[in-house]
């Protein structure tokens, strides 16, 4: 069992998502980037003409453009909202369908009908995001593939879990941690290398050898910089993702000593690991509420 094989409104969510995040990180980089080009066009003067046009003006007021155009994208649009609302659907529909084909709660092997079961418990998961998600797919396919899964002997089914769930979720967790870790280090090392440089041209300014606000610049380079860190949050989500890996490490290497007659439970906690970095992760969405 993979991706494939999950519901229709998982794979809805998570195309509402990337999208969501696609253009939230683009209109985000519009209103930074106009911001910086303003700072450029007021840090500079250069008349041309009869009439004495200021060339820099303009492309300051052209900067300042930019950043409102992205800024009205950003509220007209709310991309922010579909990328978090379709993730947390997709986090939703992925743990309860892999909760139902291999028999864990709420879906043990004792369910009396536990296919009705899964999609009431899918329809409530998603409720609160149908205005902001657009969920109408399904996916027969991939409901006979869980339904094989879940009349499969338990061995099988915990291998399949182990291998397909736990271990493809840790692999993630430790990728993107190490990812999180890296950017993180490289945009710290840009922004003290932004504030240094910024630093200079303020002492040079002041010693009289520069005459040009280029420190304006390089603060308005500074801020940008810092606010896309805090829009992407590396170093929190290095820390949780981290956090989840170690758990589901754990986890991996005690799957196969799990007895079935308490594998609904164990199903559970795993889950539940897996929940709680999705929580930590929405909680540091600026507009998670």
């Amino acid at each position: 069992m993979d991706e494939k094989h999950l519901p229709g409104f998982y794979h809805d969510a998570e195309t509402e998502s990337r999208r969501g995040q696609r253009r939230t990180m683009l209109f985000s980089r519009v209103r930074l980037i106009g911001a910086v080009v303003a700072a450029v066009g007021g840090a500079f003067k250069w008349k041309i003409g009869g009439s004495g046009v200021d060339v820099w003006a303009w492309v300051a007021l052209g900067g300042f453009l930019i950043a409102l155009f992205g800024e009205l994208l950003l509220w007209i649009m709310h991309p922010e909202l579909k990328w978090n609302a379709g993730r947390t659907v997709a986090e939703r529909v992925k743990s309860l369908a892999w909760r139902y084909a291999v028999a864990g709660d709420p879906f043990p092997s004792t369910a009396q009908d536990p296919r009705k079961e899964l999609d009431l418990a899918i329809a409530d998961a998603v409720k609160e995001h149908r205005k902001t998600v657009l969920l109408t797919s399904s996916n027969d396919a991939g409901h006979q593939a869980m339904a094989q899964l879940r009349s499969a002997p338990f061995a099988e089914r915990r291998n399949v879990y182990r291998e397909a769930r736990v271990h493809d979720q840790l692999t993630w967790y430790r990728r993107k941690a190490a990812t999180n870790e890296a950017r993180a280090t490289i945009f710290r090392i840009l922004l003290i290398v932004g504030e240094l440089v910024a630093i200079v041209f303020a002492v040079l300014r002041l010693l009289g050898t520069w005459d040009v606000d280029m420190s304006g610049v390089m603060a308005a380079a500074v801020a940008g910089g810092a606010a896309w860190i805090g829009l992407r949050q590396y170093e929190n989500l290095r820390v949780a993702y981290a956090s989840a890996a170690g758990e589901l490490a754990d986890i991996y290497q005690r799957l196969p000593y799990t007895d079935e007659s308490e594998w609904a439970t164990t199903v559970d906690d795993t889950e539940a690991v897996i929940s709680k970095e999705h929580t930590a992760w929405l909680a540091s969405r600026p507009s998670a509420t």
